[in-house]
């Protein structure tokens, strides 16, 4: 049964995070390890308007994206994850579940298994790029100027999910 997770994060240090989007984690968004999860995860994505882009672990370095949403599907292990930067918000998540990131949010693996994998999508049309200091203002103007996803990349519910 999945259950969804809504975590607001305001500015901290030099992460700019975003203050009218927040961080979703879908916990056991789907059951499965591995490739065939992979292989889920990325067609639901897709079907979602979110094409997947990649298979890899996460950054153990602070960083966020200022040209893109981004959805994380852990298709195989365990991690811990950092949230909104320097002594930001600590989840651990698992094969099955899915986190998604606004632009600006910051986020980093702390600890992870040895086997730990997610796919990385993003909407339709927005590509990353990878910010390890703070914003100056193109950036935050990037970030503020960026379209709202127009569906959930793992329930397809129509537009963004704003406030916690």
């Amino acid at each position: 049964m999945m259950k969804i997770e809504s975590i607001l994060l305001g500015e901290n240090d030099w992460v700019p995070n975003n203050a009218r989007l927040p961080v979703v984690i879908y916990h056991a968004a789907l059951d499965g390890e591995g490739e065939d999860l992979a292989g889920r995860f990325e067609a639901l994505f897709e079907d979602h308007g979110w094409p997947p882009d990649w298979r890899d672990g996460i950054f153990d370095y602070h960083h966020y994206h200022s040209t893109a949403h981004e959805v994380l599907g852990v298709f195989a292990g365990e991690a811990t994850l950092e949230l909104g930067g320097p002594a930001g918000r600590k989840v651990s998540v698992a094969a099955g579940d899915a986190l998604m990131l606004p632009p600006g949010t910051g986020h980093r693996a702390i600890h992870a298994s040895e086997h730990f994998q997610v796919v990385g999508a993003y909407p339709r049309g927005q590509g990353w790029d990878i910010c390890r200091e703070a914003p100056d203002d193109a950036a935050r103007a990037r970030m503020e100027a960026l379209p709202d996803p127009k569906h959930d990349p793992v329930t397809g519910e129509t537009g963004a999910r704003t406030g916690a």
